[in-house]
């Protein structure tokens, strides 16, 4: 009998076995794990990326609410305190709008003006909570254009008259331009101090933006970064613990010159404990996210409107805006203001030698704004 296939078939099979297992690439593996790993964090930051629901106000198991509160169409409350002259007898109403981390209580026409001179005015005051902040429900669509809005129901609701004057610090200042773009025609006039600048506004010089951006701490141009290109990132870089977040959540001091710190002493020293921890917490107390984070990708997002392409509100001189800067703020670029009202002729400029941005607390300050907005000589 012929064996030949069987011969055949006990060679291929020892050929089979003989042959060498081809080795699994290393470097296939560590791509694999780095995938793996990646995905992993991606899942991660993606989960812790997702901010917390704001603590409810008013509910029983809530925040308590002790301030005034006029509720809108909406059904959002917004909370405010009043000062100065009654309403009844007031010469003028004036609407201030906090900063970045503040809240109504931080209303330097209460700490800082002379009351005889807001006696003397006829000067009724308004401070309000900004969405989100203090007292003031969140407002989850909040937008530059949406805060104006809210600003003019405010108005009616609380009885202000046909026209009103607004005052806006620092982010609170970006909402003046705000109401000078779409309730012009409800403004008796309009102060901002050290009003907060996009960087990323069409109209101004990519040389100037560039060279002030990079004064700014590093920190701080990556969380700008973040609430302009990726906002929805904006909760986890600023309660993260890995990278330095934005510089005054962080509670760093180095954007404030001099100037600025004897202003925080000046304003924080003579506190008790309680009045001092209730002025620090009570801006954030629904949450940092509606708040500060909602603040950043609000004011330095994308505008639907450039502050450069403004007209004049008041083209007969009706009413007046000022902008007041110091010249020694390091939070707020200078160069890019003095831009700013270049183009803006209208603009009555202010710029204040030796001062940071906190120079609302320097004495005699609050009293000059007020004189100089309703045209009333010293």
């Amino acid at each position: 009998m012929s064996q030949g296939p069987n011969k055949k078939i006990s060679a291929t099979s020892a050929r089979s076995h003989t042959r060498k297992s081809k080795p699994v690439s290393s470097s296939g593996t560590l791509t694999k794990l780095r995938l793996v790993v990646l995905a992993g964090f991606c899942a991660w930051v993606y989960q812790t990326a997702i901010p917390p629901p704001p603590k409810t106000l008013g509910s029983p198991d809530g925040l308590l609410v002790t301030s005034t509160r006029i509720k809108l169409r909406d059904g959002r409350y917004l909370a405010y305190e009043e000062s100065g002259v009654p309403k009844d007898i007031a010469k003028s109403k004036i609407i201030f709008l906090h900063g970045f981390g503040c809240s109504k209580y931080n209303n330097p026409y209460v700490t800082t003006a002379s009351p005889g001179v807001v006696e003397e005015l006829g000067a009724h005051i308004v401070s309000i909570d900004r969405p989100g902040y203090g007292e003031s429900d969140p407002d989850p669509d909040r937008t530059v254009k949406s805060m104006a809005f809210d600003i003019e129901e405010f108005a009616d609701e609380l009885n202000l008259g046909p026209k009103f004057y607004v005052i806006g610090d620092s982010m609170g200042g970006m909402i003046v331009w705000s109401c000078l773009k779409y309730i012009p025609h409800r403004l008796a006039g309009a102060v901002l101090i050290a009003p907060g600048i996009n960087f990323w506004w069409p109209n101004l010089p990519s040389n100037l933006t560039n060279e002030a951006f990079s004064r700014q701490v590093n920190q701080d141009q990556w969380a700008y970064r973040v609430a302009h290109y990726v906002p929805w990132l904006s909760y986890w870089w600023n309660s993260q613990k890995w990278f330095p977040s934005f510089s005054i959540i962080d509670g760093s001091t180095a954007i404030l010159c001099p100037s600025d710190m004897q202003a925080l002493l000046k304003l924080y020293g003579g506190m008790v404990s309680n009045q001092l921890q209730m002025m620090k917490s009570h801006p954030t107390q629904q949450g940092e996210y509606e708040s500060l984070h909602r603040d950043l990708n609000v004011g330095f997002g994308k505008w639907d409107f450039d502050p450069m392409d403004l007209k004049n509100p008041f083209p007969n001189n009706e009413g007046s805006v000022h902008l007041w800067m110091g010249a020694e703020d390091l939070i707020v670029p200078v160069t890019l203001q003095r831009h700013i009202v270049q183009q803006l002729k209208w603009v009555k400029y202010h710029e204040v030698a030796g001062a940071g941005h906190l120079m609302f607390n320097v004495d005699g300050f609050i009293d000059a704004i007020l004189r100089t907005l309703l045209n009333v000589k010293n």
